[in-house]
């Protein structure tokens, strides 16, 4: 699960830079700084995946991802498929760590 959701993280904080790239032509030093925040912590919260805190920043992120579109418009539809690769990552990385856990507690197969 952590490994599919570090993925998303660092993908969207190469799409962030992107979208500052769009940004910097007709937008203010606020809203710049605000995406490279976004995009720098994004290369962070992989590292804390590993507590319940990595993940809300995580979901904090997701929020703010989509909020960028009110300033570069394309990041509302961006923002919405990272948002469901980010809960698809959740879903399939639980049910990855169940057949995980079911096979290791099966033990090795006899020969």
């Amino acid at each position: 699960m952590r490994m599919l959701a570090s993925s998303v993280l660092v993908m969207e904080s190469f799409v962030m830079g992107f979208a500052l790239l769009l940004a910097m032509k007709d937008n203010s030093s606020p809203a710049l700084i605000i995406g490279g925040v976004i995009a720098i912590l994004c290369l962070l919260a992989p590292g804390l995946l590993k507590k319940k805190a990595g993940w809300i920043l995580g979901w904090i992120l997701q929020v703010g991802i989509l909020a960028y579109g009110f300033v570069v418009t394309s990041m509302f539809l961006v923002g919405a498929i990272f948002l469901g690769l980010w809960i698809a990552a959740i879903f399939v990385g639980k049910k990855g760590e169940a057949a995980r856990a079911a096979l290791l507690a099966a033990g090795p197969p006899n020969a």
